[in-house]
């Protein structure tokens, strides 16, 4: 195995533990917060607080190097405007997450300890996938 592939093994392990200890595999959770008119639940908001603010203090500081330490060069994204497609995966997206209380990270952690909604969530997620794959092709 390559160091590319340990390094994101190891990305991949470090985010899946900081949502387990965070609590946001629980749909419950998210959904909580997504209740502002009922129980709501603030916790999700301090997690991507200390994501914003982890990432607004070392992602330019990473940027001024020449190039990242396991990769050729930086692979930045180039578009910058909002259109359609953005707009629709966006909202779905949000939809997705409002209804099921999942997003793909939190669903593969769920997968991988058998949280039940996952076992379905994920698939469902994997199908949407493959459809606008098969979309963008065509």
């Amino acid at each position: 195995m390559n160091r590319r592939t340990l390094a994101a093994l190891a990305a991949g392990a470090l985010f899946g533990a900081g949502l387990a200890l965070s609590g946001m595999t629980d749909p419950r959770r998210i959904l909580g917060f997504l209740d502002v008119t009922g129980e709501f639940d603030p916790r999700l908001l301090f997690v991507l607080g200390g994501a914003v603010l982890t990432s607004s203090a070392l992602f330019p500081r990473v940027l001024r190097r020449s190039r990242p330490l396991l990769a050729p060069r930086f692979n930045l994204p180039t578009r910058t405007a909002v259109d359609r497609p953005l707009f629709a995966g966006a909202a779905l997206f949000g939809a997705g997450w409002g209804l099921a209380g999942y997003c793909p990270g939190p669903a593969l952690v769920g997968l991988g300890i058998g949280a039940p909604e996952a076992l379905w969530f994920v698939p469902a997620m994997l199908a949407g996938m493959a459809v606008q794959r098969w979309q963008s092709r065509r």
